[in-house]
């Protein structure tokens, strides 16, 4: 968080031209670069198995270091995938799928929403929360995926909001997640 923030920095991923499978690894490898270590929250113990298993085989040049409660030694675990509000690996950063939700998340410092704007239920959750975060004082930001990568085209709740993100074309005049 940056200074005189008074709420965490909140992203919201607009999916809409490549599903989670596709886009999660190379957010979790940015951050990764960056320093951080990340928790990836989703709504069951069974796609926690199937992201897992994605993450070893997403790229045949390389993998993703990462663990589940299955391989245990969180502490260890760059990148830890639950089902869980928990943050066992001391991570920076907290990534929530599949309408996976968060009932703490002080203890990290970012928190990115994926949502997959083609489901409309989807899309409602993460209009809801938009305004439930911007109420709460969060900095948010709304990315959409462009033609060449993430377009951020929203903030609110704070002067500093995705000040550390990969800005372009900001539209400060929009509001929570588009259709």
């Amino acid at each position: 968080m940056g200074a005189g923030r008074t709420g965490m920095e909140i992203r919201f991923y607009h999916l809409e031209n490549a599903t989670l499978e596709s886009a999660l690894p190379k957010l979790l490898a940015k951050s990764l670069e960056r320093g951080w270590r990340a928790v990836v929250r989703t709504r069951s113990r069974e796609r926690v198995e199937a992201l897992t298993e994605h993450l070893w085989t997403y790229d045949d040049r390389g993998f993703l270091p990462h663990g589940s409660a299955a391989d245990g030694h969180p502490e260890q675990q760059p990148v830890w995938l639950t089902e869980t509000a928990e943050n066992p690996n001391g991570a920076h950063v907290l990534f929530l799928t599949d309408g996976a939700e968060a009932d703490a998340m002080e203890s990290f410092g970012l928190v990115c929403r994926l949502f997959d704007g083609r489901d409309p239920d989807s899309l409602a959750a993460a209009r809801a929360a938009w305004k439930r975060e911007r109420d709460a004082g969060h900095a948010l930001t709304y990315w959409q995926q462009g033609a060449r990568g993430w377009v951020k085209k929203a903030e609110a709740g704070g002067a500093e909001a995705g000040s550390a993100g990969d800005s372009a074309g900001n539209d400060s005049s929009a509001g929570a997640p588009a259709r």
